[in-house]
């Protein structure tokens, strides 16, 4: 269901632009419209919020609550990353309601996510754990090394495969919806979008995020500053 809209060569390979491309781009034109918006309310702040102000500061509190309750006193370093990985993923989950096909239905898009958060649990356990970070997996017995090995290397296929897998059952049944029952798929189907779109994009946005969370914080002292 992705298609190439255009080719180009480069170095002697061809590139195809597909729709997920223009999808991408159309979720950061959103997102940095947001941004811009949200900038200008904040710097004309009033002490008392009102309008879009209001929703700004509703937002912000909300991520950073959610990953002050996960990671504690770690929060402060990581709030940045996960909430923009948490409206990107959210905001491109719930794309199929302007009609466009979710970004993160396409496997090329959630598996970069799931290895960007790889390299960043790897990063803080080499950081704080040091040499420990490779003794760690001949732990507790040395023969479970390969299962341990195994058990972290699969981290970011099973981010990218849960992501993935979720939204895109949800876009073939909406598909399907409209090819098969085309004729009297007037209206109702909205519903259906309610829980695909918007309800399971919510829930797999804060699973993916709530593990990332987890996962890091696995790798570092809770103490730590």
């Amino acid at each position: 269901m992705i298609h190439g809209l255009f080719s180009y060569e480069l170095f002697g390979q061809t590139f195809w632009i597909t729709t997920t491309h223009v999808a991408i781009f159309i979720v950061m034109l959103i997102i940095l419209a947001f941004a811009v918006a949200a900038r200008i309310a904040i710097k004309h702040a009033s002490e008392y919020p009102t309008g879009f102000q209001n929703v700004v500061e509703l937002i912000v509190e909300m991520l950073d609550g959610m990953v002050e309750k996960s990671m504690g006193v770690n929060a402060k370093k990581f709030r940045n990353y996960i909430g923009t990985i948490f409206i990107f993923i959210f905001i491109s989950n719930i794309s199929g309601l302007f009609g466009l096909r979710p970004p993160t239905a396409d496997y090329g898009v959630t598996l970069p996510l799931g290895l960007i958060t790889f390299g960043l649990i790897q990063y803080n356990n080499i950081k704080y754990n040091k040499f420990g970070a490779f003794t760690g997996l001949f732990k507790p017995l040395p023969f479970l090394f390969p299962i341990n090995l195994i058990g972290e290397i699969a981290v970011p296929f099973s981010l990218s495969l849960r992501l993935f897998g979720n939204v895109l059952s949800g876009t073939v049944m909406m598909s399907l919806i409209y090819s098969l029952l085309s004729k009297v798929a007037i209206g109702w189907p909205g519903f259906l979008h309610i829980y695909f779109d918007v309800f399971s994009g919510a829930i797999q946005t804060y699973v993916f995020c709530m593990l990332t969370m987890v996962f890091v914080s696995d790798k570092m002292p809770s103490s730590s500053e």
